[in-house]
């Protein structure tokens, strides 16, 4: 199994959000970004995945999903109605994966990014990796557990 990071807005989907989801499971669509997208392909069934909360006033990790669904074309990509529309994605070629997730937990705490950047060990990190914007990004096995020391 591996361990990842997603970047969402609270106000669009957050650790909450995913704990009161009716069915349990969310799909985690909308990612238009070629190394992000590949990323979510590498997803497979039971991996677990930090939910960062960004573009907000607590920006940090929230929580913990696990992957119950590994990759498979995002259908928004094909709704016309959709902010995540693409028109030159087609059913025989499709450009865009999603994932489903499950909640795991919500931390105890917000582990806030200033906290992130401080703990020793985390300096190869994508998510601190200046000029780093990615949504979607692979988190080591030592990384996971340094993080989860400070949560």
């Amino acid at each position: 199994m591996a361990n990842w990071l997603v970047k969402t807005e609270p106000s669009e989907c957050s650790i909450d959000d995913v704990a009161k989801a009716e069915n349990k499971t969310i799909p985690w669509d909308g990612v238009r970004n070629y190394q992000a997208r590949n990323f979510l392909a590498e997803m497979a069934e039971g991996d677990e995945v930090f939910i960062y909360h960004s573009s907000c006033k607590h920006i940090g990790i929230a929580g913990i999903v696990r992957v119950v669904h590994s990759a498979y074309p995002d259908p928004t990509q094909f709704d016309s109605d959709s902010p995540y529309y693409d028109e030159k994605s087609t059913t025989e070629k499709p450009r865009w994966q999603a994932v489903d997730m499950t909640y795991v937990k919500k931390l105890d705490r917000l582990i806030p990014l200033d906290e992130i950047k401080s703990m020793p060990g985390l300096e190869g990190l994508p998510l601190i990796r200046r000029g780093n914007r990615l949504s979607v990004m692979p988190v080591t096995d030592e990384q996971w557990h340094i993080i989860l020391s400070g949560a």
